[in-house]
């Protein structure tokens, strides 16, 4: 038992006889281990960790596909719902959901807050117990019962200073009283949303019909049923929902079998996750690529130690010790030197996964998940008993076996070193310099992508002036469509009278928002084949000042205007790209004809607009159609109003700190009930949608820069090294006539081979490997030649001066001096 600490004291004081090596060594091994650990940190809380609920492998999202209408991923709708909880056979139960943001009044300010709207089946699925009170039941979910609610934990502490009386007390949300029944844990959190209360759907079945795909859908598979049988289960009941559910208004049954609505269940954590994996896996792999480099880097180091001790070496073995003993030796100083490393690489991991969660990108997923916990610690340590055995690979092969007359007669010193002496000090500084070429290509193709999407035309100008913020009028407030929207058209009026605000609009969403609403859209001079249902397009509500606050321009026609809400005009305005798909002119579209509904009246178009990056700026820009505030016959509703909206101001006083109250006072001079949420300037809601973008940006720089930093150090390293061997040679080519310029070119073309190798090899491994980043990038293809001769240009200088510092040193060299030294 004493055995194992001697022989790691012995180590340790080896390695503090040799405080220069130990202490670069930890250093790199620190720095590629700790970027491993913090980015394995991220990979686990978002990837691998299981959801916080009872068994999560049976939780799974219901959704579909609708290959009719080119929709790979279509939503849960209440129609489909209620069919697979009635005739269901692999789930134990489900539901659906939605998120929104409601009014909360009567105690204090006004206040905007998220809610979860939930069918009654949600929290069973989750197996959520509430802290206080109850969850809804099916009675809570009808539209026959009073109004009701559960709060958050996080709201009831800060709202009701987590009161357990607050059971039953009464709570105003958008204009009407609700009793609350329940407070969830504290450990609630629902996916990716974090809701301050809880809702009911209260759906009315007497109002569903085949249609309505706005809605998430949950289920729990039943106990050893998988996503294969739950999905032939649902493709079962999916004929079965046309004959319970009526079709809407003007549509038939033959139209909803054209679009071919199929079965599309599938892991939860799916839904958590999004598409956000690729991006961690791309990062992981590539900071495993800078622990290569530190490994190769930390090995040239311990083959020059190895090469310094061949007389030590040797010594032991004439002394009986065999290559096995003299292995462990070797070994056990470099696992020593990766767990060392491995620790000091855990404090940089720890402030590392600090900072990478300060600056993870707006949605990243899980954040509240990603920390440090025994499978992390666990991958560090593995990790480092890894990187202390590779990097001993070669040193141990060389060196396990002295050659004892060599070592002893000639002590390494001796002589000028041979070719040979010194391949696997080159081979691995060419795999450093490869594996650098890997990373600055990946890292230029994201600085590409990032430039190409800032050239971008998003459809607007000057995003810093404008201000964007949220207010909804609900019907319990305001129940008359066309008084809701003259308040709408006073709030406006309200703020245009703020100080140095040149203009307002309004619109059920801005650009990049990620608030979206999409209709079929029937057009007049193109029915189609067959009656089928027509693509599906974006829609928004808006009053005309939007396109004049936003910066954007009309290319024929008009604007809308508040006279089209007030008198329920049938008139729309399009994009530009859906009036080129159709009439190939702008001009051509003015006048004709569209609708979103088979009943539905036709709407004439007055105006086409440019278009507008909606779904942000590496997407292309949708085909819009923008409807008034007040609509007249549009599906079910005899007159439907735009009851949320997003109000956008532009002026040149964004930054000015009275600026929000000044907007608060134009809201509430209009109506005191109405609270302004979600307060930020376009250009965050820009940054927002390239977050994603930026995230990799930076975190592939930082490597690149380490793999950078450590490749030249790598080149630098060996040329001293064999510089300093040749000490003789150079010190007899001098004595000989030999010019400075003559040895500096001697070494110098050392390192430009070494470095020249290296980069055509990177060059083929990065085009292997940064095909996997094709769908991050964004108008630079994965083998963009200017991004890889760049790259190649860079290594290449940085790699010549790295060889010329050392080269030029040598070239100084005293003759007389190196030779009396070498005797």
């Amino acid at each position: 038992m004493k055995l194992l600490p001697t022989r790691v004291s012995r180590v340790l004081r080896r390695l503090m006889r040799a405080p220069l090596f130990t202490s670069v060594a930890v250093v790199t091994l620190a720095l590629g281990i700790g970027a491993n650990t913090a980015i394995f940190s991220v990979v686990r809380g978002v990837l691998l960790k299981p959801l916080p609920f009872d068994h999560p492998d049976e939780l799974v999202g219901v959704w579909h596909t609708a290959p009719g209408l080119g929709v790979p991923l279509l939503n849960q709708a209440p129609a489909f719902y209620l069919t697979y909880r009635e005739e269901g056979r692999t789930f134990e139960d489900s539901g659906i959901w939605d998120t929104f943001a409601v009014s909360v009044t009567g105690s204090g300010e006004p206040e905007r807050v998220d809610v979860l709207a939930v069918t009654d089946g949600i929290l069973p699925v989750l197996r959520v117990q509430p802290l206080l009170g109850r969850r809804f039941n099916a009675d809570d979910d009808s539209p026959r019962t009073p109004e009701r609610v559960m709060l958050a934990y996080s709201y009831w502490a800060r709202k009701f200073a987590s009161d357990p009386s607050v059971v039953g007390r009464q709570i105003t949300v958008d204009g009407t009283p609700r009793e609350i029944i329940g407070v969830l844990p504290a450990s609630f959190r629902f996916l990716n949303a974090s809701p301050q209360m809880v809702l009911p759907f209260r759906l009315n079945r007497s109002e569903v019909f085949v249609g309505n795909f706005s809605y998430q859908g949950l289920a729990r598979l039943k106990p050893g049923v998988t996503i294969a049988q739950a999905n032939a289960d649902i493709a079962r009941m999916i004929p079965l929902v046309a004959e319970r559910f009526p079709m809407p208004p003007g549509f038939t049954k033959q139209m909803f079998e054209d679009v071919r609505i199929g079965p599309n269940v599938r892991p939860l954590a799916s839904d958590v996750i999004g598409d956000v994996g690729r991006v961690l896996w791309i990062l992981l792999g590539t900071v495993g690529i800078v622990l290569l480099i530190a490994c190769a880097n930390v090995a040239n180091l311990f083959l020059v130690r190895a090469e310094g001790r061949q007389q030590e070496l040797a010594i032991h073995a004439a002394l009986g010790a065999g290559s096995r003993r003299i292995a462990w030796e070797l070994l056990s100083e470099s696992l020593v030197l990766g767990v060392i490393g491995g620790a000091v690489g855990l404090v940089l991991a720890y402030a590392g996964v600090r900072g990478l969660v300060a600056m993870a990108p707006a949605g990243l997923p899980r954040v509240q998940d990603i920390g440090f916990d025994p499978a992390v610690l666990l991958f560090t340590c593995a990790i480092s008993l890894l990187a202390g055995s590779l990097f001993a690979v070669i040193p141990v092969i060389k060196f396990a076996t002295p050659r004892l007359a060599s070592a002893l007669n000639q002590g390494g010193r001796l002589g000028t070193a041979s070719r040979q002496r010194h391949r696997a000090r080159n081979a691995l500084v060419i795999a450093e310099i490869a594996l650098a070429v890997v990373l600055l290509v990946s890292s230029g193709l994201m600085i590409r992508t990032f430039q190409a999407m800032r050239r971008v035309n998003p459809g607007f100008t000057n995003p810093a002036q404008v201000v964007t913020f949220r207010v909804s009028i609900p019907d319990s407030v305001i129940k008359d469509p066309e008084q809701t929207v003259r308040t709408e058209e006073q709030i406006v009026r309200h703020l245009e009278q703020i100080p140095g605000v040149t203009s307002v609009g309004i619109s059920s969403s801005v650009a990049m928002e990620g608030i979206g609403n999409h209709d079929p859209i029937f057009v007049e001079d193109f029915p189609g084949p067959g009656g089928r249902i027509p693509p599906i397009r974006t829609y928004k509500m808006i009053e005309g000042s939007y396109f004049t606050t936003m910066g954007n321009s009309l290319v024929a026609g008009r604007a809308l205007s508040w006279e089209d809400s007030y008198k329920q005009s049938p008139v729309v305005v399009i994009s530009e790209n859906l009036a080129r798909e159709y009439w190939k002119e702008p001009q051509a579209a003015l006048g004709r004809r569209i609708r979103n509904s088979p009943d539905d009246p036709w709407r004439t178009i007055v105006g086409v607009v440019r278009d507008e990056r909606d779904e942000g700026l590496s997407k292309a820009a949708p085909t819009i159609v923008y409807w008034p505030l007040l609509v007249k016959h549009m599906w079910n509703d005899p007159v439907r109003v735009q009851r949320g909206l997003t109000f956008v101001l532009r002026t040149e006083r964004v930054k000015s700190p009275t600026l929000l109250k000044e907007i608060q006072q134009a809201v509430w001079s209009v109506n005191g009930s109405l609270p302004v949420a979600n307060v930020r300037t376009l250009t965050d809601i820009i940054s927002a949608s390239m977050a994603q973008t930026s995230f990799a940006l930076v975190m592939l720089a930082i490597a690149a820069a380490v793999a950078l930093m450590l490749g030249v150090v790598g080149i630098y390293g060996v040329i001293a090294y064999v510089a300093s061997q040749r000490t003789k040679e150079i010190g007899i080519r001098i004595a000989l006539g030999a010019v400075p310029r003559d040895v500096t070119g001697l070494f110098l073309r050392q390192g430009l081979l070494l470095a020249g190798t290296g980069i055509a090899i990177g060059m083929i491994a990065a085009g292997i490997f940064t095909r996997v980043m094709t769908a991050l990038l964004y108008g630079v293809g994965a083998l963009d030649p200017v991004t890889y001769a760049t790259a190649a240009l860079s290594l290449g200088l940085t790699a010549m001066l790295a060889s010329y510092l050392p080269a030029a040193r040598a070239a100084r060299v005293d003759p007389a001096e190196a030779l009396r030294r070498e005797v």
